[in-house]
């Protein structure tokens, strides 16, 4: 649809059938209803699904090449920011019955600054408006991802970008693990280390823009590979000794410990090196994408990190049911980086910076063998 209609018309339609979703969600909350909150969280990813090629297909339209980086920190750091908030405003709801109401009502007040936000959206035009839509989700998802193939560059990037929203997914799915158990830390604790990962990511992607001042800076994907597979191996080496305290450690005594601030620096570490990697990469799949494509290809590229985020929590979760250390799953993680950094990465030393990686984890790693 966003290429067969204006990306910016379709992106305010979908803003405003996200109030009745809002809504319905607010009086999950109020009521409580638990089948209602789900339905509406099934909406809310549904509505996320359309508008994300259509935020990331509007970029390429309004902006030039030497822009496009820039653009797409912005989005990548207003992400996870907003991430942060709302797991923030999940904290907030639970600790108290009485701040329920005010979630609920926050929630119907986004809903509609959303769709406000999207009425200002300047228009684009009908990039393929003869376009015949594939109404059937299987064919159509086929299509995407023949299409993403028949431009090798575009695959690889496709590829790349999605192991960034892998690893993403699997260090935040496993801060479950690490916080509450490996560290005993209280609640509060999740919230401190989500806020170092948010903002990190937003300061790699503002990084990453200013290097990328004519063109999506590929010489930093390699780099980025690289420091996330080092900050991912220091927390498998932390979490290896990591004993958990004897008290729920407060955010006064994480910052207080040194294995507190060693694994705030390791998680910051690894979300600065992603937004390094992730924003020259989709910058450069859109700049290659065929003006009458871009929502397609950025739709394909959507459904490939959808497919390894949920191989990657399905392994996860039969890994942790077979009792698989925490360490463990952290080492392979930092090994999902080296493999998913294709040796053919275009941009100038990506194999020499993925071996130097090899080499520096098989050297750590043998202290645990």
């Amino acid at each position: 649809m966003a290429d067969k209609y204006d990306k910016a018309y379709v992106a305010e339609r979908l803003k405003v059938v996200e109030i009745p979703v809002a809504i319905l969600a607010a009086i999950g909350f109020v009521i409580p209803s638990v089948p209602l909150l789900f339905v509406a969280l099934l909406m809310f990813g549904t509505i996320a699904a359309f508008f994300g090629p259509i935020k990331y297909g509007l970029l390429p339209a309004h902006l030039s090449t030497k822009e496009l980086s820039a653009g797409n920190a912005l989005v990548e750091g207003a992400t996870f920011l907003a991430i942060l908030l709302g797991t923030m405003g999940g904290n907030f709801a639970s600790s108290s019955d009485s701040h329920l109401q005010m979630v609920a009502l926050s929630i119907v007040v986004i809903g509609i600054l959303g769709w406000a936000a999207a009425r200002m959206i300047p228009p684009t035009g009908a990039a393929d408006p003869g376009l015949t839509i594939d109404r059937n989700v299987f064919t159509s998802t086929r299509t995407l991802l023949t299409d993403l193939k028949t431009d090798r560059r575009i695959w690889q990037g496709a590829l790349i970008t999605s192991w960034f929203w892998l690893v993403g997914a699997v260090v935040l799915a496993l801060l479950q693990t690490l916080i509450p158990r490996a560290l005993n830390g209280a609640p509060e604790v999740y919230t401190l280390a989500l806020f170092a990962f948010a903002v990190s990511v937003a300061a790699g992607s503002i990084v990453a823009a200013k290097a990328s001042k004519h063109r999506p800076n590929l010489a930093l994907v390699p780099i980025g590979a690289l420091l996330m597979a080092v900050f991912l191996l220091d927390l498998a080496w932390l979490t290896a000794t990591l004993e958990p305290a004897a008290e729920p450690l407060a955010i006064s005594g994480v910052l207080a410990s040194f294995a507190g601030i060693r694994m705030l620096v390791d998680l910051a570490g690894i979300a600065f090196a992603g937004g390094l990697y992730i924003v020259p990469s989709f910058a450069a799949v859109q700049a290659w994408s065929p003006v009458d494509h871009q929502a397609r290809v950025i739709a394909g590229c959507n459904v490939t990190s959808a497919a390894f985020m949920t191989v990657a929590a399905l392994i996860i979760a039969a890994l942790q049911f077979a009792g698989t250390p925490l360490w463990m799953l952290y080492a392979g993680s930092r090994r999902g980086v080296s493999w998913g950094l294709p040796r053919w990465c275009c941009a100038p030393g990506a194999s020499m910076a993925s071996k130097t990686s090899d080499r520096f984890c098989s050297a750590r790693s043998s202290i645990w063998r």
